[in-house]
């Protein structure tokens, strides 16, 4: 079983000639709602990866909390880890200009308020072997807890830290994985280049560490491998939830078992899939897609 701990929402997109500067109006292209959420996003693909998954997770009893509650349900994620609170659903709007960049404000009052193991919706669901992936959506406290819950339980722990916390409020020795861009890793690594950032995590505690580059591929550093792939060439429409895709993609494969190069590669391949589309769940590979590329012989390295 593979827990995702994080986030659910409605993703706003909205779609623009070029973001806005500070002060500035503009007329939008056009705009569209979705279900999103990091966790809610990486969930789905697991799901769609045919992965045994569960969204671990805060909606409100509004008409946005029902519709999410039952778009993950007719998406195979187990929805039982989900919590119904007095509020009002958490909300993001994402604008995203002509190159397919974006800039994301989010409004995180389910997420922020969310304590999984005192609402009683994790502990006793996992057990030795599951995973259990977090980002970076709930309270520091709240995540450093889950962590430590899944090592006690003797799962394997995964984090996606966007958006980051203060570096100080990350406890490394309770990650077996790290998955985060470059800007993340910088941030967090104290140092101005990714990969060197990417070893001081390693040295602070880490297991292994995958570091996304964008058009540059992708690296794993960890004490035993070192590796780097290429990204998959496509055009670039719009890069919004490629980061989940690909953390998704990479979860469910490497909980499938296969070895990091395979893994790498298959998540690289599926965010390929989906920056050559718009928009943000609409954009994400199908069941059918994502089959494909796990069926796909991966060549042995030159």
């Amino acid at each position: 079983m593979i827990h995702v701990v994080g986030n659910a929402a409605i993703d706003t997109v909205i779609r623009v000639d070029h973001l806005p500067q500070r002060g500035e109006t503009i007329v939008a292209l056009g705009a569209a709602d979705d279900l999103g959420g990091k966790g809610a996003n990486q969930a789905i693909v697991i799901a769609r990866c045919e992965c045994d998954v569960r969204l671990v997770a805060s909606v409100g009893d509004d008409l946005a909390g029902e519709r999410i509650r039952r778009n993950l349900a007719a998406e195979g994620v187990r929805i039982d880890g989900l919590r119904i609170w007095t509020g009002r659903t958490d909300r993001c709007v994402i604008c995203v200009d002509r190159d397919g960049e974006n800039t994301i404000v989010s409004v995180v009052d389910a997420a922020s308020s969310f304590d999984p193991i005192g609402a009683d919706c994790i502990g006793r669901r996992v057990a030795p072997g599951d995973w259990m992936i977090l980002q970076g959506n709930l309270r520091a406290s709240v995540t450093r807890a889950c962590l430590a819950l899944a090592k006690e339980k003797g799962a394997l722990t995964a984090l996606n830290p966007s958006p980051v916390y203060l570096a100080a409020e990350y406890d490394w020795s309770l990650v077996d994985l790290v998955v985060l861009n470059s800007g993340e890793a910088v941030a967090l690594g104290g140092c101005p280049d990714p990969i060197e950032a990417a070893r001081a995590l390693l040295a602070a505690g880490a297991e292994s560490v995958v570091v996304t580059l964008g058009a540059e591929g992708a690296m794993l550093l960890s004490g035993r491998d070192t590796m780097r792939v290429r990204a998959a060439v496509t055009a670039a429409v719009d890069t919004t939830g490629a980061g989940d895709v690909f953390c998704g993609a990479l979860i469910a494969s490497r909980a499938a078992g296969r070895r990091w190069r395979e893994a790498l590669i298959v998540a690289a391949e599926a965010a390929a899939i989906c920056v050559a589309r718009a928009g943000v769940l609409a954009s994400f590979p199908t069941r059918e897609e994502l089959a494909a590329v796990f069926r796909r012989p991966i060549p042995e390295p030159a």
